[in-house]
């Protein structure tokens, strides 16, 4: 573990804050809340890939669709069946 993967756990700072590392929140298998991502890579009904600080993440399932998005967090509904990080 390098000094900057350290760091937080020393000075007690949440990862994401120091690292700029990507938050998702899931709720049920309807609802994802991603903060701290790049970019849009692909969007279909059935896939969403999001380029992040350290790798792409995936969300596939059934008419997603991306609710608002921002320049740091989105919202993406529908019906969530996975969820890789590539």
């Amino acid at each position: 573990m390098n000094l900057k993967e350290r760091m937080p756990e020393k000075l007690r700072l949440p990862k994401d804050l120091v690292m700029g590392a990507a938050v998702l929140t899931v709720t049920g298998r309807s609802e994802a809340y991603i903060e701290n991502y790049r970019g849009i890579i692909e969007y279909t009904e059935q896939k969403i890939r999001l380029q992040t600080k350290t790798c792409q993440m995936t969300l596939c399932g059934k008419h997603l669709h991306i609710d608002y998005y921002t320049e740091d967090e989105m919202k993406i509904s529908g019906e969530i069946g996975e969820i890789r990080y590539c």
